[in-house]
């Protein structure tokens, strides 16, 4: 079998951290998320991978040109160069397949990977002409539903259903694995009302056109995540950190306190007086400390300095420092910031109510009552800046001394305030 994986989008709802990486190679523990996926599929036998690339296709490219050498997978790809919708981007893979029964996801997915071996093994015991992978969601109206007849074949497909549509709530999770015969379903595809050429209609096709058969798959109590909003990144972090190994393969000097299930990498050295809460995932050629209280599920990634500061439940990527008197909690510091001595990121409100975001001009709600500040790459803060929790500052910013930042700073934006408490904000 041979697997697809879709990974040409933008992330747009993550900005800033998809600022510089596409959403696939945002890291967690160490790798990106695509590599999490290749790994589980090449664990299941899938070893002939093609990706469908577009939005910086080129770090794509470049990193997993050497990892598939290291794990010995062969990884094709295609650019999609419109992107016209989910069948449009399937399409381009016909060639690719060709006679093949496949497995194809979306590339910005984060599940448990022992949902391939599942779905793969329910597929071969049958003869089905595809088969979907679905989560049961607590907000249907959100996503596209699908419903099931008695047999567990799919019977229709909403999207986004309205309560009386009495859709139910079992949410298309974006795997499938499918015969090559939806290839024809594609073609006979047209625009839907978003002017798009949705994969839901190829199905839709498939069944009523084409009588083909396809089984659901529910996925129960393994983890899933579409990771389409920046704080969702926080649960598949608090996944891979609940299964971590303890492993220590840095330099630790003595006073050092290390409480759990930590991982710390080659070339990472934890000065004295540095006290360690697992599980925490430390990477390589770091430094932490001296008098650093690194709290649970705290994840840095390479080449970071984390000085006389307190970090928790947070993600720190690659080349980034927080080196004194900071506080950073419930938050996502992307690579190659720098925050001034004695900033402070809040991750609580007052009145104890759930956090807010903006996403694409649009106000969510989180459902967290502990959310902090999501801070682009290239940026800086100076000496006892403080960010109020739930906001979002664009790449390449600066914020100057003693500022609060109380709203999200656009990108390429000094952002500080003067001798009169009255915000400046200009472009750079």
């Amino acid at each position: 079998m041979k697997a697809v994986i879709l990974a040409a989008g933008e992330g747009k709802r993550l900005k800033p951290i998809t600022s510089l990486v596409p959403k696939p190679m945002i890291p967690l523990l160490g790798k990106p998320i695509l590599e999490h996926i290749i790994l589980g599929l090449k664990n299941i036998g899938i070893n002939n991978i093609l990706l469908i690339v577009g939005y910086k296709q080129e770090i794509i490219k470049n990193y997993f040109e050497k990892v598939a050498k290291q794990i010995n997978v062969k990884i094709e790809y295609i650019v999609q160069e419109e992107y016209l919708g989910t069948a449009h981007a399937a399409s381009y893979a016909k060639k690719f397949i060709e006679d093949d029964t496949f497995l194809m996801m979306y590339g910005d997915i984060f599940v448990d990977t022992k949902l391939f071996k599942d779905i793969i093994q329910k597929f071969d015991q049958n003869n089905f002409d595809g088969l979907i992978a679905l989560k049961k969601v607590n907000n249907p109206q959100d996503y596209g539903i699908i419903t099931l007849n008695s047999q567990e074949f799919v019977e229709k497909i909403i999207e986004k259903p309205i309560p009386q549509q009495k859709a139910g709530n079992l949410a298309n999770a974006g795997i499938y694995i499918f015969k090559p015969l939806i290839f024809e379903a594609i073609e006979k595809t047209q625009k839907s009302a978003r002017n798009e050429y949705e994969f839901t209609d190829s199905m839709e096709i498939l069944i009523n056109e084409l009588n083909g058969k396809i089984v659901g798959f529910t996925l129960d109590d393994l983890f899933w995540n579409d990771i389409g909003l920046p704080w969702q990144l926080f649960d598949a972090n608090h996944f891979l950190l609940d299964k971590l190994n303890k492993e220590i393969n840095g330099n630790v000097e003595e006073n050092v306190k290390i409480q759990g299930k930590v991982f710390i990498g080659k070339g990472t050295i934890i000065k004295s007086g540095s006290y360690i809460q697992g599980p925490c995932f430390i990477g390589e050629s770091n430094l932490i400390g001296p008098n650093a209280f690194l709290r649970p599920y705290t994840s840095i990634e390479n080449d970071c300095h984390i000085g006389m500061s307190e970090i928790k439940n947070s993600l720190i990527f690659s080349n980034s420092a927080i080196p004194h008197f900071n506080y950073v909690g419930d938050s996502i510091i992307c690579s190659n910031v720098n925050l001034g001595a004695g900033t402070k990121l809040s991750n609580l409100r007052f009145d104890r109510s759930t956090i807010k975001m903006k996403i694409k001009d649009k106000i969510i709600d989180s459902g967290r009552k502990k959310l902090g500040a999501v801070i682009g790459p290239n940026s800086q803060t100076g000496i006892n800046a403080s960010i109020m929790c739930g906001k979002k500052i664009g790449e390449n910013s600066i914020i100057g001394a003693h500022t609060i930042v109380n709203e999200d700073v656009a990108p390429n934006t000094l952002y500080y305030q003067d001798s009169n408490g009255n915000v400046i904000k200009k472009s750079i």
